[in-house]
């Protein structure tokens, strides 16, 4: 990945490997959000028909092309990389020129129509700008990234939609109360870094962009619009300057295609007033197909959050999955290395995190991503009267579909819950010994596919059948041995040998078990006793 990657770079890199599919015949623009939505390539639309604006789309809709995206060698190592970043934020550096002022539009000669903005699914309330990287400053605050939806509702009009309690809304709040508009830009077209970025909902006065020069190795350049008191990413392929007004959430809004997979319901919004349109004379326009390309890099978000909840809870993490049917935002299976209560623990502090719904937490010996695995353990480690966990009444997300419906503007709560599937205290360890099978590193089946053959061992005669005995017996006096073990120690004799020699031990009552279920001399220190003698 070349050092400090372009938007173009990363579309050209995404060619040169097989990731990005061109069509340079003419296609309706109607056509596109049901195409991508069949591809597992990323396509590019170079002539929309009607539109002089080329179309890109499905850039980062799959894990290997956000791992690309990225600069990574595999997924995990994205939340790594978001981790430095976050610790080692780069200030974004404001230049003087940018290629978007190649083409200027202002003031009544806005269009958006001229603009290949897509309809994506068949309940939309129309077209929709998915994937602009939205800018806005506060007098207190700062700046502010994120990435929000714009419905297009007049030429130079749109709505924005920001019912979700974020920075965003705070800063549109605080600018309607003062009777005035907020300024914003909307920067389309730029890198993942700056996608990623924005999509983390850092804290109130962290500046988003600082976090996407941390992860480029590099300032993240923004230029100033002209129209409006508000910088916007230079290297983006169109910039939109905007205002949204001051009249508060009362236009509706959508529906669109929600991160749940689900037509989200319709909502109510302030409206976006474009003032200003700058872009590249071969400008691409990028349409972030929803739900997928969300979701593989807004996962990492939530992993590097509820590690550093957990850090601060002092529980030790083994692994995270914030799991593809939890929306990758509202369900987490959280490994751990479990002291004493951990298991109640990491479930409130992960649960702090955002608007997480719903945490399991394992045992280190799951494997998280293994959905078999983790329902086992909800299976057999788990006593609900104990082990779930139930919080009501917090904040929750408005595009959570089972929330009863709640009045414009007021914030929804919700229930959250958690699954202690961990191995309780005071049970016994070996209850959840799993089934390995004997000799798996050694009898492999390929082998005797191709022809292996194992050496017979000897058969003893009655005697010898004695000898065997007093000698298994000499072995688990010293020390109790599973069955298995102890016909591996007599590997040299068959099977059936060992077995007679064992049940003459029985027969003579001198063997018996310890508590693990070993073989051992009956009456020393290891053998099991019956609950009734324990009693006596």
């Amino acid at each position: 990945m070349p050092d400090n990657e372009s938007f173009r770079q990363f579309l050209k890199r995404l060619r040169d490997e097989g990731e990005l599919i061109d069509f340079e015949q003419p296609i309706d623009i109607r056509h596109i959000a049901t195409l991508v939505d069949q591809s597992d390539k990323a396509l590019m639309f170079h002539n929309v028909i009607g539109y002089d604006v080329p179309v890109v789309s499905g850039i980062i809709r799959s894990q290997k092309r956000a791992i690309m995206s990225m600069g990574c060698e595999n997924y995990p190592e994205i939340e790594a990389k978001l981790k430095r970043a976050i610790d080692n934020p780069i200030a974004p550096r404001m230049v003087e020129t940018s290629p978007n002022q190649e083409i200027v539009i202002e003031g009544d000669d806005v269009d958006l129509y001229k603009l290949p903005i897509p309809m994506s699914s068949i309940y939309d309330g129309g077209p929709m700008i998915t994937a602009g990287v939205v800018l806005a400053r506060d007098p207190e605050f700062g700046l502010n990234s994120g990435i929000y939806r714009f419905i297009v509702k007049e030429k130079n009009l749109t709505g924005i939609d920001i019912v979700t309690p974020n920075n965003m809304r705070l800063f549109a709040r605080r600018a309607f109360e003062a009777g005035k508009p907020c300024p914003i830009s909307i920067s389309i077209g730029t890198h993942p870094f700056e996608i990623m970025g924005s999509g983390f909902r850092a804290p109130l006065g962290v500046d988003e962009m600082a976090i996407s020069g941390g992860m480029r190795g590099a300032p993240v350049e923004l230029a100033q619009c002209g129209t409006i008191d508000v910088p916007y990413i230079a290297d983006a392929e169109i910039v939109i300057e905007a205002e949204i007004l001051p009249t508060g959430w009362v236009y509706p809004e959508g529906r669109f295609g929600e991160f749940t997979r689900l037509m989200g319901g319709l909502h109510w919004n302030p409206i976006v007033r474009v003032k200003a349109v700058r872009m590249r004379k071969d400008a691409i326009y990028y349409a972030l197909h929803m739900p997928w390309e969300n979701t593989w890099l807004a996962a990492p978000t939530r992993y590097t959050q509820i590690r550093q909840a957990l850090k601060t809870a002092g529980v030790a993490v083994k692994d995270i999955n914030v799991t593809l049917g939890g929306c990758a935002f509202w369900h987490a299976v959280i490994s751990i290395k479990k002291q004493a209560g951990e298991g109640k623990n990491a479930i409130l502090a992960a649960l702090s995190v955002l608007d997480l719904k719903h945490v399991v937490v394992v045992d280190d010996d799951i494997d998280v991503f293994n959905p078999t695995d983790v329902e086992w353990a909800i299976a057999t480690r788990v006593q609900a009267d104990k082990d779930v966990v139930i919080i009501s009444g917090a904040r929750g997300k408005p595009l959570d579909p089972s929330l009863p419906v709640t009045p414009p503007g007021v914030v929804p709560t919700t229930a959250k819950m958690g699954i202690d599937a961990t191995i309780s205290e005071g049970i016994p360890k070996e209850r959840f010994e799993r089934i390995a099978y004997a000799y798996a590193d050694t009898a492999i089946l390929k082998d005797y596919v191709e022809g292996k053959r194992d050496t017979v061992g000897s058969t003893a005669n009655g005697g010898e059948v004695a000898e065997v005995a007093e000698a298994i017996l000499a072995m688990v006096r010293e020390e109790p041995r599973y069955y298995t073990a102890i016909a591996d120690a007599f590997a040299h004799y068959n099977f059936e040998t060992v077995a007679r020699a064992l049940g003459e031990l029985h027969t003579k009552g001198l063997l018996w078990q310890d508590a693990r279920g070993r073989m051992c001399e009956r009456g020393s220190k290891h053998a099991v006793q019956h609950p009734s003698a324990a009693k006596a």
